[in-house]
């Protein structure tokens, strides 16, 4: 997961807008200038009228609770805790930041932090691993996006907050943690993990073969977009010349930053609407349009999804979906569609306010749906046969030679070569043999 940068405590309102689960890196929107309060119809001020009855209901129960539970309890732990009531019932991603975790969401986007790699969400009460993050102690583990964590260090997970959730499982690097876990509905499962600082890299490249590029991007972070630029540059040098076709990785990728999610459309698109949020405070509805540059060239594309591409993965794959720039294949996405303005309060806390939801170009809702893949294709486990050892008629003895004066290719002529990701990835194989036929029949 990520967080987000430090800033200075604002003397207006200053907004921050989230795309990802808990805690991933957000984009500080410009302040609004003196913002106003929400406007709330049928009042002159603007204002609703305060609910009288309600808050004295309120003020009895805090009453009550102060005179009658069995252990005292001080006026600010009971406020406190009345303000994460508020707040945890309006929806998973709303949420009230003490210090601490207020400090947590600020740390950095710089793609570096200590804990699990773990993305995480809430479902019918329990932890939800949204997505393992590469390279981390969570994915080597072979922890899976959807798998329900029941149990840190025995402790079950049933009722906690998703920030309480991730102040277990964060801690020094190096220390130990024990997750009870349960996948598909089957029994629960133990895995033991070594807590690591976890060094993001957000943009990964290569060439698949001849012609074929590979860009898996992990997580929005605040400069994945020039990554993506750079990564797009270094895959042409290598192939010598522009590519015949590109696969745009987004599996188990979580969100992060709308700017980066913005940015790394523009690269694919021309022309068009990428993303537009609708909401109700100031400066919630917001557009963003493609530039007419085009650091692709082009280029036949396929993007990858899963049950773990969140939020900003998810504004991407709309995008080139509904502009029809590239054939999004893979499982139903995860269907976070809404934006969370970070507003600071005093003290060095703050709310983490659901505040818009996004739309796609064509004005599709993601939230609770999800994008859908043009072409379904589930994770699969990949058996390769071994070699015949049987004979070719280049084995034979006496054999004519080729017509073309061809060279002779018999049995075993063929050498074993690197290994290369998609031999062991179907959705990858699956991904590479569309573009080879797109290639074929479109020319190149």
């Amino acid at each position: 997961m990520l967080h987000p940068r430090r800033f200075a405590r604002p003397s207006t309102l200053t907004l921050a807008l989230l795309l990802g689960i808990y805690g991933s890196a957000w984009a500080q929107h410009p302040p609004a200038e003196m913002a106003p309060a929400p406007e709330v119809q049928g009042t002159s001020t603007g204002r609703a009228p305060l609910p009288l009855d309600e808050l004295r209901t309120f003020a009895e129960v805090l009453d009550r609770i102060k005179a009658a539970y069995v252990e005292p309890v001080d006026d600010k732990t009971l406020l406190e805790n009345a303000i994460k009531g508020m707040l945890s019932n309006l929806d998973p991603h709303s949420a009230y930041l003490e210090p601490e975790a207020f400090a947590e969401l600020q740390e950095s986007t710089s793609g570096e932090f200590g804990g699990l790699g773990i993305e995480v969400g809430i479902e019918d009460g329990f932890i939800k691993v949204v997505s393992p993050i590469d390279d981390t102690p969570a994915s080597r583990a072979g922890i899976e996006a959807g798998d329900l964590i029941v149990k840190i260090d025995g402790k079950p997970t049933k009722g906690l907050s998703m920030i309480e959730a991730v102040g277990m499982m964060r801690g020094k690097p190096g220390s130990e943690i024990n997750l009870s876990l349960v996948r598909e509905g089957g029994k629960p499962f133990d895995v033991k993990l070594t807590r690591a600082i976890i060094k993001v890299t957000s943009v990964k490249s290569q060439l698949l073969e001849p012609g074929y590029g590979y860009l898996r991007v992990t997580q929005f972070q605040v400069n994945t977009g020039s990554e993506v630029g750079k990564a797009l540059a270094r895959l042409r040098k290598e192939n010598g010349q522009k590519l015949n076709g590109l696969i745009l990785d987004l599996r188990n990728n979580p969100g992060g930053v709308l700017q980066a999610a913005v940015e790394v459309s523009d690269h694919f698109l021309k022309k068009g609407l990428i993303v537009y949020t609708k909401g109700r405070i100031a400066n919630s509805e917001l557009r963003f349009n493609a530039d007419p540059a085009d650091a692709s060239e082009g280029v036949s594309m396929v993007v990858l999804i899963n049950g773990g591409s969140a939020s900003a993965s998810e504004i991407v794959a709309g995008a080139l979906q509904d502009q029809k720039r590239a054939v999004v294949m893979g499982t139903d996405s995860f269907g976070k569609g809404s934006v969370q303005t970070v507003l600071p309060l005093n003290n060095d806390r703050a709310l983490k306010l659901t505040t818009a939801l996004y739309y796609t170009p064509n004005g599709r809702s993601i939230q609770a749906q999800g994008i859908e893949p043009d072409i379904e294709v589930t994770r699969a486990k990949l058996t390769r046969e071994q070699a015949s050892d049987g004979l070719r008629e280049a084995d034979l003895a006496g054999h004519l030679g080729n017509g073309n004066g061809g060279a002779d290719r018999p049995s075993g002529s063929k050498a074993a070569g690197e290994p290369r990701p998609q031999d062991d990835d179907y959705q990858l194989s699956q991904a590479l043999n569309l573009l080879k036929g797109l290639t074929l029949t479109r020319g190149k």
